[in-house]
């Protein structure tokens, strides 16, 4: 059914009597009679950061400047705030934006970042989650269950292939029972050497269907599946 969560934040109005239409009553109050679920659109702004020096003269006559710290930025000198990194890896892999419609948005926005600047974003950004991506698999590979798929897709330019061809994007989801994690990992290939490369190390219960691509991986690491 539709509807919304009950934690999100509300704002009452009041709608209220005016003067000559409460006159002479014996009391007033307010019920609840509707309720409408409200959604405030993207806002562009600029963060400007201004960092507070001290100039300290020193005996010999020379003079000591000290800086207030800066925050750290994951891509280090960056156009972009750490929000709008996130924000533009949400709509692009969870709502599949492509990035010149996200340049159109920020455009009208007041934002004129280009697509290629997106783009070198995100491929910078590959370097910085790798330890967190690195966590989420061991804690996969340490767990004794796992389910693992893989799914086609088409990539325009990939070197040896034809934009027509089949390539793979692997899925494997599992990890603690209260924290699953799901890793996606692309690869040209179908063949069984890419489920040995991802699950090294694993030793427990794989669920899969019945691709035979899966067969080595569970002969060779000992897998119930």
């Amino acid at each position: 059914a539709d509807g919304f969560d009950e934690n999100l934040p509300r704002i009452q109005v009041r709608l209220t009597l005016d003067e000559d239409e409460k006159a002479g009553a014996n009391k007033t109050f307010f019920s609840k009679v509707k309720e409408e679920l409200d959604i405030v659109p993207a806002q562009a702004r600029v963060i400007e950061y201004w960092q507070e020096k001290a100039v300290f003269e020193q005996e010999d006559g020379t003079q000591q400047v000290a800086c207030a710290a800066r925050p750290v930025h994951p891509l280090g000198k960056c156009l972009a705030s750490v929000q709008l990194l996130a924000w533009i890896l949400v709509a692009k892999y969870a709502d599949a934006l492509p990035l010149y419609r996200l340049e159109g948005i920020l455009k009208r926005h007041g934002g004129r970042i280009s697509r290629t600047t997106l783009a070198n974003w995100i491929i910078r950004l590959d370097d910085v989650f790798k330890p967190l991506i690195n966590l989420l698999r061991e804690q996969q590979l340490n767990a004794d269950y796992l389910q693992a798929d893989e799914t086609r897709l088409q990539v325009l330019k990939e070197t040896g292939k034809s934009a027509q061809s089949d390539k793979w994007m692997w899925v494997i989801r599992g990890g603690p029972p209260d924290r699953p994690a799901v890793l996606f990992e692309y690869d040209p290939s179908r063949s069984e050497e890419v489920p040995l490369r991802l699950l090294d190390g694993f030793r427990g219960t794989l669920q899969t269907d019945g691709y035979a691509g899966y067969n080595r991986v569970c002969r060779e690491n000992g897998l119930t599946r």
